[in-house]
């Protein structure tokens, strides 16, 4: 059984209680850490749900069980990330290595393609750290059959950066996707990095054509949110990706990042196929957390 089924099996269990008493409300909150929601959020969940079943008889735990969803939902925000059409857009994108950043560029070049009939889009290798990560985006803009703005490994990604917004303006193109580099370990350089690309963007772009998105692997549970918090920091995020949504992730994280950061999500990713991306559904997200038929 998945993590994710499991989970939520165990949360149903609870409901399946004869009566509601103290225990069944320390049981709740340490079911809802284990799904990654975090101590703070866990707790407000926890009195939230207190507050609506003073009172309640042991018959009415199907009432209460039926507002669980409607309190998580007040702590989850999703905006849809949408170019501004007739304008050169540029998406920024942020991540720490390994969270799928690369494939999230490609995937999302292929839902605007799709759903927005965007074709003349540009991708922008600006994480010139890692050879491999220009040569994969490489590879899917020729899969994608669109140009990638590049240099050789160990460049400066603001020079990426600067080529591919003269690029973009000068063919008339309506969205940069680009991706950068994620060291955590060197967080003073890696803000340093950030900070430096955003001077250059903003000089050229401002409004609401520039956006940095940035991406989480839901499977990496609380991590996720120190690393939004980072990125927070350093730059500042105008909306998140959940990347990986699998059977392996339960996604309370994306909850606790809402909540605490006041960050909405975008997107949500569940595979390595191009069209394994989604708009962010709340409702959908939330039922498939609590395994809702």
């Amino acid at each position: 059984m998945s993590e994710t089924k499991e989970w939520a099996r165990r949360l149903r269990e609870l409901f399946g209680r004869r009566r509601v008493d103290e225990d069944f409300y320390e049981q709740l909150e340490e079911i809802l850490l284990e799904g990654d929601l975090g101590p703070s959020l866990s707790e407000e969940v926890v009195g939230e749900l207190r507050a609506c079943g003073r009172g309640t008889r042991a018959e009415d735990l199907e009432e209460l069980s039926g507002r669980l969803k409607p309190i998580l939902s007040a702590h989850l925000r999703a905006q849809p990330l949408l170019p501004r059409r007739g304008s050169l857009n540029l998406f920024l994108v942020l991540g720490v290595n390994g969270v799928g950043k690369t494939t999230t560029i490609a995937k999302m070049a292929d839902y605007y393609r799709r759903t927005q009939g965007l074709r003349n889009m540009l991708l922008a290798a600006a994480d010139t750290f890692r050879a491999a990560a220009i040569d994969q985006l490489a590879l899917w803009g020729e899969r994608l059959g669109l140009p990638v703005i590049r240099q050789e490994p160990g460049a400066d990604p603001g020079a990426v950066i600067y080529d591919a917004i003269s690029s973009g303006l000068a063919r008339g193109a309506e969205l940069i996707l680009a991706d950068t580099a994620g060291r955590m370990h060197t967080k003073a350089h890696l803000v340093k990095e950030l900070a430096k690309i955003d001077k250059i963007i903003r000089a050229r772009l401002e409004g609401p054509v520039y956006r940095k998105i940035l991406v989480i692997d839901t499977t990496t549970g609380q991590n996720a949110l120190r690393q939004a918090e980072v990125f927070q920091e350093a730059i500042g995020v105008d909306s998140v990706i959940l990347a990986k949504y699998d059977s392996t992730a339960k996604g309370g994280v994306a909850l606790a990042i809402s909540k605490l950061l006041g960050l909405p999500f975008s997107f949500l990713g569940t595979g390595e196929k191009l069209g394994d991306l989604a708009g962010f559904d709340t409702d959908r997200f939330l039922d498939t957390l609590l395994a809702v038929p």
